[in-house]
């Protein structure tokens, strides 16, 4: 059954067969993912049919156009199993964003500008209505870092921060510095974890720096260090995380 779109950025409206309600959960979270299929059109065929288990509320192609396949006020079903800030019903809290783009399986290509103009624009609006903070802006990858790697270190985070959109720092300079990697134990290991789980990450805080560990911090750098993508806690990585905590508004 079709519906009225929620944002005016919308083009088309193709109803997904999967959502359900919202319960109490305010909407809070835009996150945003990439499609990460071959075909494009195979990609929007998955988010609507029934079958698939899965859907969003937007889908923004290559060419700029976006989708509307989930009225917001319904929850759809894209972020599967996943935490923030100590929140395991992230699908409840969110609206899901998928962007055309075939990901890190198929080669990876560089996403389009006509194609993040929309997407800046969808999500400014998203946000201004639903008052969804700009560190509530996030990366699939960060809301379940042990399963998946999108929208990726070719997302153009700054682009969207230059805009309004998203909660972003200058990283810190990358230098040659040995940094925290998997294996390393004690304090400087139990902060790290610390400030992590302080900026919303799902990272256990036990002193160890354990593979689970340095899959948190590949997918920090992904969003926020992406020049080096590769799970050490580096002065830069650090530097970084430190920056955007002290960026914080007061909540």
């Amino acid at each position: 059954m079709s519906f009225t779109p929620d944002s005016p950025t919308v083009n088309e409206v193709r109803p997904a067969a999967n959502h359900d309600g919202r319960g109490d959960a305010d909407i809070d979270i835009l996150l945003l993912h990439y499609t990460g299929m071959a075909s494009t059109a195979e990609a929007c065929d998955r988010l609507c049919s029934g079958e698939s288990g899965v859907s969003c509320h937007y889908v923004v192609l290559e060419d700029g156009r976006v989708l509307q396949l989930v009225p917001e006020a319904r929850r759809a079903w894209h972020a599967g199993v996943s935490t923030w800030e100590g929140e395991t019903n992230v699908n409840a809290r969110s609206i899901g964003v998928e962007i055309a783009n075939p990901g890190h399986p198929h080669g990876y290509p560089d996403f389009p500008e006509v194609q993040i103009a929309a997407v800046i624009a969808l999500a400014r609006d998203i946000c201004a209505r639903n008052q969804i903070r700009p560190e509530r802006v996030l990366a699939h990858s960060d809301v379940a870092p042990a399963r998946k790697i999108d929208p990726g270190e070719k997302f153009p985070w700054a682009r969207l921060a230059a805009e309004g959109v998203g909660h972003l720092t200058p990283p810190g300079p990358i230098e040659d510095d040995a940094g925290l990697t998997v294996g390393d134990e004690g304090d400087p290991v139990e902060q790290l974890q610390t400030l992590l789980s302080l900026y919303g990450y799902g990272v256990e805080i036990d002193g160890r720096f354990t593979v689970a560990t340095a899959t948190v911090v590949r997918a920090f750098q992904r969003h926020f260090r992406p020049e080096r993508v590769d799970g050490i806690a580096d002065f830069s990585t650090a530097r970084t995380l430190r920056d955007l905590l002290a960026a914080l508004p007061d909540r």
